[in-house]
C-alpha cells in the first residue's frame, strides 16, 4: 500500500504501508532486504512520474533539529542525524523521507513567491511534540523563503490508544493542551495527531490529518502493537518528491 497524491506540479507526497515492507535498518531486519525494498519503492515512485527520484532518510533521535539540504548537501550515503529536513530542490529531482511506527509523520510543502517550492518532513513523536520539532521545521521553511506552507499528517497512534503515565500526560499537555486525552478504556493518554495539528495551525500552516490509527490498523507498522502482539518491528515512511524542472506559478505572500 503506497498512497501518493500530486499536491503541486511535479510534487508528490505519500505514505507507505506494511505491504511495502520495513524500510528501516535499525529494527533488526536484514540490511540487504531493506535496501531492496527502498529501491523498489523509488522505482514505483519513478514509474508514476517518469523520473527516478532518490529518497533521503534521517537518523531520527526524537529531537527537534532540522537539517537543511540543497546544493552542497551531504552525499546520499552519508548519515544525517535530525528529526526534520528541509530541501530546496531548485528544479532538480529530489525526495525526503520520514520513518515512523506510531509517531506522527509530517510532510510539508513550502511555496515561494518566485514560484519555487521547498520540501520538508518531520518526525513528531511525543518528545518532538514537547520540544517543538514542528515549530522548528516551519521556522526553517519560512527562513528559506516559504510564503505559504501546507502539511500532510500520516497514520499514527491515536489518543484513544496511546496510553501514558499521568505525569507524562500532564507535562505534555501543559505545553500543548490539545495533547490531553483519555484512552478508550479510561486511562491517561496523549493525542499526538491533535497536538501536531494544533502546532501547525498556530504556525499558520494548512494541515490535513490522516484519521488513521497505527495501533488499530494493521496496514501500518506499530511499535506498540509489535510489543503487545509479538509482531516483528518495522517502519513505514512518509515521503515527498520533486521531479526535475518542477515549477509552480508565482504566488502572492500570505497576509
Amino acid at each position: 500500500m503506497v498512497s501518493v497524491e500530486c499536491v503541486r506540479p511535479g510534487i508528490r507526497v505519500g505514505f507507505t504501508g506494511t505491504d511495502a515492507g520495513n524500510l528501516a535498518f535499525h529494527v533488526g531486519d536484514d540490511a540487504a532486504q531493506v535496501s531492496r525494498r527502498r529501491a523498489l519503492l523509488e522505482a514505483e515512485i519513478a514509474a508514476g512520474t517518469g523520473h527516478a527520484v532518490p529518497l533521503r532518510y534521517m537518523n531520527q533521535v526524537h529531537g527537534a533539529d532540522v537539517a537543511m539540504l540543497g546544493p552542497g548537501a551531504p552525499a546520499m550515503d552519508s548519515v544525517i542525524t535530525a528529526d526534520a529536513m528541509v530541501m530546496d530542490p531548485a528544479g532538480q529531482g529530489a525526495g525526503l523521507a520520514v520513518m515512523v511506527a506510531d509517531c506522527v509523520p509530517v510532510v510539508l510543502v513550502g511555496d515561494k513567491a518566485d514560484g519555487g517550492t521547498l520540501l520538508g518532513v518531520a518526525h513528531a513523536g511525543r518528545p518532538g511534540v514537547e520540544t517543538g520539532v514542528i515549530d522548528a521545521v516551519v521556522t526553517r521553511l519560512r527562513h528559506e523563503g516559504a510564503t505559504s506552507i501546507e502539511a500532510w499528517l500520516g497514520p499514527s497512534v491515536c489518543g484513544r490508544c496511546y496510553e501514558v503515565p499521568a505525569p507524562m500526560r500532564e507535562a505534555v499537555s501543559h505545553k500543548v493542551p490539545e495533547a490531553f486525552a483519555t484512552t478508550s478504556w479510561g486511562t491517561p493518554a496523549l493525542d499526538l495527531p491533535a497536538a501536531v495539528l494544533a502546532q501547525l495551525t498556530a504556525n499558520g500552516v494548512a494541515a490535513h490529518p490522516s484519521g488513521v490509527c497505527t495501533l488499530e490498523d494493521s496496514n501500518y507498522y506499530s511499535h506498540r502493537r509489535s510489543q503487545r502482539d509479538g509482531e516483528a518491528e518495522g517502519r513505514f515512511i512518509g515521503f515527498i518528491t520533486a521531479t526535475p524542472n518542477h515549477r509552480t506559478p508565482a504566488i502572492e505572500p500570505q497576509k
